[in-house]
């Protein structure tokens, strides 16, 4: 590795400071080449004929098949989300070929609006496709976020690939999504003054990152960085806005939405210190049958690959392991008693307000409820934070306990003045009997989803939007 560089930047109220190492040069080439998505594959072969390990290695994300119902998993999730489309349906994610397929048939995106309603927006296509940024262009950026979601989905003909992360036709890192390019003006560090490794970084993070829709300017995408990047900032940021995603039906919380803040957990991990970057773990140097190097393109899990993404650092791949699990254990369990108390703390809200409880009186525990639910979803929406940044995690899911507890001992004294002396809590063992509670009807949903899809995604739709179903 070269020498090490020390990037510090100063904003108003914010400060970033990351060490990156720089790469050799024929590293550097390996990670550059990045290859073409599933439709344009038979037409562009020049990225193929160029780069052909990392496109078979791009093509291996096709086998990324596996996912996990969430709400499955945790059912109190479904409370915690009452009232937004996450308590519909909230998978994990697969490999970037299914990144089309997976955003259209999701629960999350729905149907065409009805007449004269507002759809949802055309912005959840912005990370999925390199069309979102042909279509910013031709659009604006607010004439594209203000289509609906499925007013563009004839246009959608490209998984994540080349021009995600490179100029067209070149090798050099570009970065295409407006919001990204914002956000690093925000706090003075655009893309081009950057190193090498820390651009590598940024591609990715320009999707991996946490974001929401600027209701203001036609629901754009756009990463709340003003004043930092840390749970805290990002809170400031949204609370002197008085911003909230939606009205919690039965706390009447204005609840805010994390969406995997992956970079920003790495860029204050030990790994973002010493230059391991998301391409480092993910994005291994390989060897092919003739010995030439190159930087695979599966972006698949670290540890399998130990012996490239891991053993420059680390002697052991047990010990990794036994830590990795540790790490993990502990956040989940953390997550889970913030889960219960959070889940009590918004039925208990709702006891008070069904006694007649007064904004006057509920305004304090709402707000330990917005800001314990806010940290426990900034840890628990960024995929992997065990490994990239579990001294964060745990110190997020700590704070969110001591909120959510503050909350419910708040509410207890309002209950006890508004003579309540017992509150109902549902059981939500199951994802079913979450969804009952909310009133929830799944099957409907589902059954809504797949007319649209055989009648209108099946019909008229690209071939990307049905790649895995």
């Amino acid at each position: 590795m070269g020498a090490q560089v020390n990037i510090d930047v100063r904003t108003k109220g914010y400060k970033v400071k990351t060490y990156f190492k720089t790469v050799t040069l024929l590293k550097m080439i390996c990670l550059l080449a990045i290859t073409t998505c599933t439709s344009v594959a038979a037409s562009d072969t020049s990225n193929q004929q160029k780069y052909p390990n990392q496109y078979q290695s791009w093509q291996a994300t096709s086998e990324q098949v596996e996912r996990e119902d969430m709400l499955a998993n945790y059912p109190a999730s479904i409370i915690l989300w009452a009232g937004s489309s996450y308590a519909k349906e909230y998978h994990s994610p697969r490999g970037h070929h299914f990144a089309v397929a997976d955003v259209t048939h999701t629960l999350r995106t729905g149907v065409p609006p009805k007449a004269g309603e507002k759809g949802l927006s055309a912005s959840c296509w912005t990370c999925k496709t390199p069309d979102a940024p042909r279509l910013i262009e031709q659009l604006g950026f607010e004439g594209y976020s203000a289509k609906n979601f499925t007013d563009l989905g004839k246009e959608i003909q490209s998984v994540v690939y080349c021009s995600d992360c490179h100029e067209s036709g070149t090798n050099k890192l570009t970065l295409p999504r407006p919001h990204a390019q914002e956000a690093m003006a925000k706090i003075h560090l655009p893309f081009d003054k950057q190193d090498t490794d820390m651009q590598g970084a940024q591609v990715c993070g320009q999707c991996h990152v946490t974001y929401y829709f600027r209701p203001g300017k036609s629901n754009v995408v756009n990463i709340p960085w003003i004043f930092g990047s840390t749970a805290d900032d990002i809170e400031k940021y949204y609370d002197t806005r008085r911003f909230f995603e939606w009205i919690h039906p039965l706390s009447k919380t204005p609840i805010l939405k994390a969406r995997h803040p992956e970079f920003e957990h790495w860029s204050r991990s030990k790994h973002a210190e010493v230059g391991v970057t998301c391409i480092t773990c993910h994005m291994p140097t390989q060897q092919d049958a003739k010995g030439v190097e190159f930087t695979s393109h599966k972006v698949d899990k670290a540890l399998p690959h130990f012996d490239n993404s891991c053993s420059g650092c680390h002697s052991s791949k047990t010990k990794i392991e036994t830590k990795l699990a540790a790490n993990k254990l502990t956040i989940e369990t953390k997550a889970r008693e913030v889960e219960v108390l959070l889940v009590k703390a918004h039925y208990e809200a709702k006891a008070a307000w069904d006694a007649g409880a007064k904004w006057e009186n509920m305004n304090e525990p709402i707000m330990a409820i917005r800001h314990s639910q806010w940290r426990w979803d900034f840890a628990m929406s960024s995929h992997g934070l065990y490994a990239h940044n579990p001294q964060e995690g745990k110190q997020l899911l700590d704070k969110a306990i001591e909120q959510a507890n503050e909350a419910r001992h708040l509410l207890a004294g309002i209950l006890k003045q508004l003579n309540v002396t017992q509150v109902s809590y549902p059981d939500i063992s199951t994802k079913e009997k979450a969804h009952q509670a909310i009133g929830l009807i799944e099957s409907d949903l589902i059954k809504e989803k797949q007319k649209f899809i055989e009648d209108d995604v099946n019909k008229n739709w690209h071939p990307a939007a049905k790649y895995g179903y």
